[in-house]
């Protein structure tokens, strides 16, 4: 596996504190678009970064970036792509997007999947943009999920 992935880092368990405080620092706006807790900040980061494939972007001020990766059979699911709210704006998602692509690819996975909330409108116009497309659409106890993928070429 390489270490680093555009320019990005593999997380280690000692960065537990910084990558949980961006979490919640990235998807804060989202749970009052959703009405109910992001998915991101329900999970057991401990087990994302034993389980996951976790890279960090960071600049001179610390970490900036969160991209989760589950390499699956089939397929790639970015679980996550966060940014911290001081770096929103500066294109460091599109980085973290094609890194993803990226990483799909030399796994060999032809396909890269996701998942937003239907409210999130704005996500969902974003991944459109970088070619991603609505495989479905699930109705889960509290909120509505858009499932995209997008197969790589």
């Amino acid at each position: 596996m390489s270490a680093s992935l555009s320019g990005l880092r593999r997380a280690v368990p000692a960065d537990l504190g910084p990558v949980v405080a961006l979490q919640q620092a990235a998807y804060a706006a989202n749970r009052i678009v959703l009405g109910v807790e992001p998915l991101p900040l329900k999970a057991d980061y401990a087990a994302i970064l034993r389980d996951d494939e976790v890279w960090l972007a960071e600049d001179a001020n610390g970490l900036t970036g969160v991209l989760v990766l589950q390499p699956r059979t089939d397929d790639l699911l970015i679980w996550s792509v966060a940014i911290d709210p001081r770096a929103q704006g500066t294109k460091l998602g599109n980085v973290l997007l094609g890194a993803a692509e990226d990483r799909a690819r030399q796994l060999g996975r032809p396909i890269v999947r996701l998942y937003t909330g239907q409210k999130l409108t704005r996500n969902v116009a974003w991944y459109s943009r970088h070619g991603y497309l609505v495989e479905r659409v699930e109705a889960l106890a509290d909120r509505t999920a858009v499932h995209m993928m997008k197969p790589l070429g």
